[in-house]
């Protein structure tokens, strides 16, 4: 399948956050490749400094980080800004209810699919504040729960 569909006229800014480089690496090259501006972080610590230092418009975020781990960085970064669109990337372990609770935009459990993912991120960043703030505050729909690639 072509990414073509899914390029944009104004480059997005993702940041990625895996302590995993191969995950980082190969994550990169799609976004890349789908037309989006790319930062890197490989913990939670340099997530945080990462975000700090320009916009971010969506975050892929590993949970199991080393140094800073994955709910503390969540918690510091959507301090900062509540509405960020956010994908929560899971190994084995499926934190649903934590996800639920903290109302991210959605899940994906390892290994990601660049079909499901670039989809996944374009429904996010297409969707309206006011659904964000309700899935922030309870009220709205759980989060993508998006199944592995077959």
């Amino acid at each position: 399948m072509s990414f073509n569909k899914h390029r944009q006229a104004v480059k997005e800014k993702v940041l990625i956050v895996d302590d995993d480089a191969s995950v980082r690496e190969s994550l990169r090259k799609v976004l890349e490749d789908a037309g989006y501006e790319i930062a890197l972080a490989a913990d939670g610590r340099e997530a945080v400094e990462r975000f700090e230092a320009g916009h971010v418009d969506l975050l892929l975020l590993d949970i199991g980080l080393p140094v800073k781990n994955g709910w503390d960085a969540f918690e510091r970064l959507t301090n900062e800004a509540p509405v960020l669109p956010i994908i929560i990337i899971a190994g084995q372990a499926n934190p649903h209810d934590m996800a639920v609770a903290a109302g991210v935009g959605a899940l994906m459990e390892k290994p990601l699919g660049a079909v499901e993912l670039l989809n996944t991120m374009q429904e996010l960043l297409a969707e309206p504040m006011e659904a964000r703030l309700l899935r922030l505050c309870g009220d709205g729909q759980d989060p993508r729960q998006v199944p592995q690639p077959r």
